[in-house]
């Protein structure tokens, strides 16, 4: 199924020892990229990483958590006693020379340097696998995001491709006509050039069935409903890989076709539908930035 590369999701996770917060952004980009913030886990981070990697496949995701430690077991507090002690005693002789009493709260004590150490214990695999499983969770609300995006942008897309189809049809039968303009332009073009020598049948047939010929527009319109047929391939639900940039590049030889039908056009109602092709080829191109 297509989908966004965009989408949004926040979530909170209790455990017994752990309070955890997600918040996860993804945004176009033309491979998978990871950007995450918050809270260090160390190696803890490289699975979350790696869960993402099996959801998506393309956008840049940037990755905040929030981390509350909700066990106070979970802390290693190391008091270096020996320099508390110096610093106090010191304190009390600078109390007594001048007469006055000299003293410090306690949590600018503990903010000397290497007075107190402050460490949160290694985390344990049950609250490694909760991590885990609270990200892949909101995980799954990103992906619903994208994937509500993508059926909105595959509805948008579905209707260009419509609107070209049926542009396709009026050239098709517009360029059966072809022949018959390049004849009479020849005629035309001839009796200026000439006034009073008349170009014979045999000659004109000859020269409108070689420009018939250079200006067919036959294979070009060929081309063009089997890109459309592609196209609409592409955006069926039952695909389940990537197909942005496939319909980057189908969109591309879309625009490619309609140049030289442009550039071969004898008709100006042709000319017309080939730059109603266009505009809806660049409306394509724009939706399907934001296709993974």
């Amino acid at each position: 199924m297509i989908q966004s590369m965009t989408g949004f999701a926040e979530k909170r996770s209790d455990s017994k020892t752990l309070s955890v917060k997600f918040n996860v952004r993804s945004l176009n980009h033309r491979f998978l990229d990871w950007n995450y913030r918050g809270a260090q886990i160390g190696g803890i981070e490289s699975g979350l990483r790696h869960i993402l990697q099996k959801k998506f496949r393309r956008g840049r995701f940037e990755v905040f958590l929030e981390l509350i430690y909700l066990d106070p077991s979970a802390w290693q507090l190391r008091i270096n006693e020996g320099l508390l002690q110096k610093i106090l005693s010191s304190v009390d002789k600078i109390s007594s020379r001048m007469s006055r009493n000299v003293s410090f709260s306690v949590d600018r004590v503990f903010n000397l340097p290497q007075v107190m150490e402050l460490k949160r214990k290694s985390f344990s695999v049950e609250e490694a696998a909760f991590i885990q499983r609270s990200f892949e969770k909101m995980l799954d609300d990103v992906l619903r995001m994208r994937k509500r995006e993508g059926r909105e942008i595959a509805r948008e897309v579905r209707a260009s491709l419509n609107k070209i189809k049926q542009a396709v049809s009026r050239i098709e039968k517009t360029a059966e006509r072809q022949p018959y303009l390049i004849r009479k332009r020849l005629k035309e073009r001839m009796k200026e050039l000439s006034h009073e020598t008349s170009l014979s049948e045999e000659k004109l047939a000859e020269e409108t069935a070689y420009l018939a010929q250079k200006y067919d527009l036959t294979e070009e319109i060929a081309r063009l409903k089997s890109h459309l047929k592609y196209a609409l391939q592409l955006l069926s639900p039952k695909k389940t890989e990537s197909v942005g940039k496939m319909l980057d590049f189908v969109a591309q030889e879309l625009f490619r076709e309609a140049n030289t039908i442009s550039a071969k056009s004898q008709d100006i109602r042709i000319t017309q539908g080939i730059l109603a092709v266009k505009g809806e080829v660049e409306s394509i191109r724009q939706q399907i930035q934001n296709v993974e």
